[in-house]
Order: C-alpha cells, then structure tokens, then sequence
C-alpha cells in the first residue's frame, strides 16, 4: 500500500513539474522584449526566488543541501549556466518547435556522455534510438538552412549538449544539486546586466518573465527534481516530454505559429522514438527487479 501511494505522489508531483515546464517558452515570447533583458528579469526573478526558498528552508529546517557542493558544484553551475543563455538565444533565433523538439534530444547526448565518461555501455535498443532520433534532428536543422534559423538550431543542440552534460557530472559527482541549477542563473545575470547596460532596456510585457522566473522556474525544477525519489528514472524522464509536446501547441494557439512539415514529421518521429525507448527501459527494469525478487525471495 505504501509503495502505491509514493508511487501515486510521485506522479503527480512530476506531473506537475514537467507541465509547469511547457509555459516557459510561451510566457518568454509574451514578455515581447529583447534577449538580453529578457534574461537579466528572468535570471533575476529566479535567483531571488531560489535565495529566498533556500533561506527559509534553512530556518525552518536547518538541513538544506548546499547551493554550490564542491568543485563538481561549480562545473555543474557552469554548465546549466551555458545551457540558459544558449537556450534565450535560441528561443530568439528559431521556431518554438524547433527548439522543443532539439532539446529532447538530451536524452540521448545524455545516454552517449555516460558511456564515454561513466564507462556505462548503451544497450543495443539506445544505440538505435540514438540513431533515430539523430536522423531527426538532422532534418529538423537541414530545414533551418537558408530561412535564417539555422543559428538558432544550432544553439539549441548547443543548450541540449550542455544540458545532458550537467546531468552526467552530477550523476559522476553523487552530490546533491537540487538547488545548483537554479542560482546558475546568477552567471548569465551578470552577462545580461553588461548587456543591457550597453544596449539598452527594452521590455514590453514584463510581469510575464517575471512570473516566469519567479513562480514557473523554480515549482518545475523542484517539482522534477523531487520525481526521482518515488520513480524510476524512465518514468520521470517521460514527464520532460511534455514541453516538447505542448510548448509547440500553446505558441501555435496564442501565436499562430505553425511548424512547417519536415519539422512535424522529425518532432514526431523523434517523439515517438523517445516514448518507445522510454516506455522499454520501465519495462525492462520491472522486469529485472521481478527476477530479482524471485532470486531473492525474503
């Protein structure tokens, strides 16, 4: 019975998490401003809140994990650092579906860093869904070339590697970054404060990304970052599928920006490629840890 409920809890809360994520893009584009200020109110917005959760938490509580822990600490905050300000300039540079769709590609940049760094070897079935899902990309980009988003594309592969880069080095360190990801963001802050200083302020809607920043950012890491305690990885892992499913469809309804269709056709491979693989890795695990339990009867 209790294995059900945190099971059920663990659902929702990643539930929560990953559709908390798909507004992100939307409310950036709403904020209707240029990259760098939309990064300075962004960045801010979320370091102030996370400073502010982190301090409460260690009042109340006294056991609130290290902002930073260590030097893989910093490599960490570097990395997510890098992936937010690739990340703006790419939502800057390329269609909404583009970006989605490349950024769910770090799942598999993720499974290939792990096997060149942790010695932790794909299974056949990754190796063939990389291949998929790479193909994919491919003409998700190849689509780009000539329309003036093929910076952006890149800049989104960019944020991906960058991403699945951060999770292997947590993953290696063992440490606890619940809240490393977060104050990242104090390094494009800076970036985007000398920014915004030699360019200027220029902002139309800013309560949206500050909205964004201080409420969606923070209830979307903790919430994914707490899924891991009551599932498996394959399960929580689905839930960042939804910003590739729906950021695409909130910006086509209050945007009217349709995908062209080479894009639909790699999202949707890529998609369903990602499910499969996801949908066979749970299996698989159910299936060793039944074995394991008849092995091992207690």
């Amino acid at each position: 019975m209790t294995i059900s409920l945190d099971h059920r809890k663990g659902l929702l809360i990643t539930a929560i998490g990953g559709l908390t994520l798909t507004v992100d893009i939307p409310l950036i584009r709403l904020a209707d401003g240029d990259p760098w200020t939309i990064l300075l109110l962004r960045s801010g917005a979320t370091l102030i809140a996370t400073l502010a959760i982190w301090l409460i938490w260690r009042k109340l509580r006294g056991d609130a994990p290290a902002l930073i822990p260590g030097r893989a600490g910093l490599v960490v905050a570097a990395l997510y650092a890098g992936t937010s300000i690739a990340f703006m300039m790419a939502v800057f540079n390329t269609s909404t579906a583009d970006l989605v769709f490349i950024l769910a590609f770090n799942t598999m940049f993720a499974a290939l860093l792990s096997w060149l760094l942790l010695k932790e070897r794909p299974r056949p079935a990754t190796l063939v869904a990389m291949a998929v899902m790479l193909l994919c990309v491919l003409v998700i980009v190849y689509d780009g070339v000539g329309t003036g988003k093929l910076l952006g594309n890149l800049l989104a592969l960019g944020s991906s590697f960058l991403l699945a880069s951060a999770i292997t080095v947590t993953r290696r360190s063992g440490q606890d970054m619940g809240f490393t990801a977060l104050v990242a963001v104090s390094a494009p802050l800076v970036i985007a404060v000398f920014m915004v200083a030699k360019t200027g302020y220029n902002v139309e809607a800013p309560w949206w990304i500050i909205f964004n920043g201080a409420v969606i950012m923070p209830v979307s890491f903790f919430c994914l970052a707490t899924g891991p305690k009551y599932l498996s990885g394959p399960e929580v892992a689905m839930f960042y599928l939804l910003e590739t499913v729906l950021a695409p469809i909130w910006v086509w309804m209050i945007f009217s920006e349709a995908p062209t269709a080479a894009v639909l056709a790699g999202g949707a491979v890529l998609i369903a490629t990602l499910l499969t693989h996801s949908l066979w890795q749970l299996n698989d695990s159910r299936r060793r840890r039944a074995a394991l339990a008849v092995r091992h009867p207690a």
